[in-house]
């Protein structure tokens, strides 16, 4: 043991020497007083040459054992011993020591104490006792060196209410041997209670693996209210083990439970603080006696996301009133801040669609096709453009929705009246990527790497012949985007300019992709033309929900057609998607629904 512990001294310029100081409170050292044998005593600890300490105590084997076990109880790097005193009378005497002991990950542990010495036949000794190590360590005691994990922070919602804390998952297994002749009952008991969490558990089989398993069999982990709802029923049983686990838990396994996950597994390592430690004494039955030093944990400062509670709850709510997919996303066109991405369980079955499913827009779209023609002075919001109930364009004969025909209208009429006819015309005007160039200045087909939010923003590919370009142009083409891209589309005509989305504090988010501005005079146009489609044109059940401005859309598919709407109101922007859901009039509706459910003017 003491060839083992010198390998990993700390030498520190010691045998040369402890450091050490001359007697303080005016003493000098005599020659046949003790310090000489107390300076070996210590230059030989300090190297952790425990065998030639313990040669020097009147006790050579008790010693030598009493310091290899508080050696390796700190998992000790190394000692420094400084003497701060020495007095004897005749054949008695102490030193007065300062200990500091160096520990795993830079700690280091000092404190002051006496060594009781002893003259026997006129050589100087160790009297040898456990305060020689640390005066309050008993008799059959040593040293244990522990660590003591902080509290993990929490992460918190934009209002500042949690979102996930410091919990625990519950295991739940089987242990054959513990079980015994008990195991074919425990095994019936326990697939029963357990059933409802996996329908696969069969008693017999349970108990056939469990026998073959040479470790308890592992079965189900299992949230608080989950465990706490059967545990009752199956910890008493012989061979259940139920081992709790530490996990970051959500407050509301309601709110935004994918996007949760993800910024749980993103911010995990953000969240465990700097651990605390102690230093203990334990008998020889290992029990710990008494805290001799202890240092507090450092906690985590708490982790933000951008989610806002009374928004993400808004949204959530005005999906689950369909069972079709639905889905919400708002973000502050200010900050680019994420304030919600609801979804109801039909969407939820089918993954994040709601940042990353990509869906043809339809006359959402109309927003970049209209801001394409003012910007390439095509057409002016007031510029009269023919809106007829079809037109034949190339090989494509486009059609108005129900074959509506307002004859010749200015672009904004057109616009807020959904005019296929009118955006197809200019569309087909543009060079193959005119689109493409557009639709970059809103952000689609960008890529943004949020931390704690996979996105997809869009795909809006340049087209290679007049029919794709003329589809294009209301959004049925080879045009695809997600809610999210559409979100950040009316986000970029709130604020002017495409913001960067983000939802973790802190994390930056980075763009792959062109990124084009936005020209100010396609603003200018477009912000009163989607105002016209609420006050006067196909989102008019938004009226009274204040000054929300926006586009509709139907976007036609085989068998069925999208329900959109995508637009903001002061400084939240939104989209909103009912897969298949048919007229835009329903999209409309659910938002509306997340509008009236948020305090007065929120964001206005």
């Amino acid at each position: 043991m003491a060839s083992l512990l010198t390998s990993v001294t700390r030498i520190a310029a010691l045998v040369a020497a402890v450091a050490l100081v001359a007697p303080v409170a005016g003493c000098t050292p005599r020659p046949n007083g003790p310090e000489p044998v107390a300076e070996e005593f210590f230059a030989a600890l300090a190297t952790g040459d425990t065998e030639a300490a313990a040669r020097l105590a009147d006790r050579p084997e008790e010693a030598r054992a009493d310091l290899n076990e508080a050696w390796a109880g700190l998992q000790a790097k190394g000692l420094d011993a400084q003497i701060l005193s020495s007095k004897y009378a005749e054949d008695i005497g102490s030193i007065a020591f300062r200990y500091t002991w160096h520990l795993p990950k830079d700690r280091t542990w000092t404190y002051d104490g006496r060594l009781n010495m002893v003259r026997d036949e006129g050589r100087w000794e160790v009297r040898w006792n456990a305060t020689g190590l640390h005066p309050r360590l008993g008799e059959n005691q040593t040293f244990a060196l522990r660590a003591d994990s902080p509290p993990r922070a929490s992460v918190h919602e934009r209002t500042g209410t949690n979102v996930l804390v410091p919990g625990y998952k519950y295991h739940f297994a089987l242990d054959a041997r513990a079980a015994g002749v008990d195991l074919m009952s425990t095994a019936r008991t326990l697939a029963g209670a357990l059933h409802r969490f996996d329908n696969t558990l069969e008693p017999q089989r349970l108990a056939e693996l469990a026998s073959s398993s040479k470790r308890p069999l592992g079965l189900v982990t299992l949230n608080k209210a989950d465990h706490d709802a059967v545990a009752a029923a199956v910890r008493d049983l012989p061979g259940v083990v139920i081992t709790p686990h530490p996990e970051m838990v959500p407050t509301d396994p309601g709110f935004a439970p994918a996007v949760i996950n993800e910024v749980k597994k993103t911010v995990a390592e953000d969240l465990d603080g700097e651990p605390g430690w102690r230093v203990v004494t334990v008998n020889q039955n290992g029990v710990d006696v008494d805290v001799l030093n202890e240092v507090p944990g450092t906690p985590a400062p708490s982790v933000g996301i951008t989610l806002d509670r009374s928004v993400q709850t808004a949204a959530q709510n005005a999906v689950d009133v369909t069972d079709k997919q639905a889905m919400i996303v708002v973000i502050k066109p200010s900050t680019g801040e994420v304030l919600a991405v609801a979804q109801n369980t039909a969407a939820d079955r089918e993954g994040p669609v709601a940042t990353m499913g990509l869906y043809p827009p339809g006359s959402t779209f109309k927003i970049v096709t209209a801001g394409a023609a003012i910007e390439r002075q095509m057409a002016t919001p007031n510029t009269l453009l023919g809106c007829p109930g079809t037109m034949d364009i190339g090989h494509r004969t486009v059609p108005n929705y129900g074959g509506f025909d307002l004859g010749t209208v200015p672009m904004s009429r057109a616009f807020a009246s959904s005019c296929n006819t009118t955006f197809a015309e200019l569309a087909s005007r543009m060079p193959p990527r005119g689109l493409t160039q557009a639709a970059s200045q809103y952000g689609l087909g960008a890529d943004f790497v949020i931390p704690g939010l996979p996105t997809v923003t869009g795909d809006v590919p340049p087209t290679v012949n007049l029919t794709e370009r003329t589809e294009d142009g209301f959004g049925q083409g080879k045009v695809l985007a997600s809610p999210f891209g559409m979100a950040l589309a009316a986000a970029t005509v709130s604020a002017g300019q495409t913001p960067v989305p983000q939802l973790i504090q802190g994390r930056e988010t980075t763009i792959d992709g062109e990124r084009q501005p936005i020209p100010q005079s396609v603003v200018d146009g477009l912000r009163p033309m989607m105002r016209l489609v609420v006050t006067n044109g196909t989102a008019k059940d938004l009226q009274g929900a204040g000054d929300v401005r926006g586009k509709t859309g139907e976007a036609e598919f085989a068998g069925g057609s999208h329900s959109w709407f995508t637009g903001y109101r002061g400084d939240m922007a939104f989209s909103a998607l009912i897969v298949g859901g048919g007229s835009s009039e329903y999209a409309v509706r659910m938002l509306k629904g997340m509008l009236d459910a948020l305090p007065p003017d929120y964001q206005a």
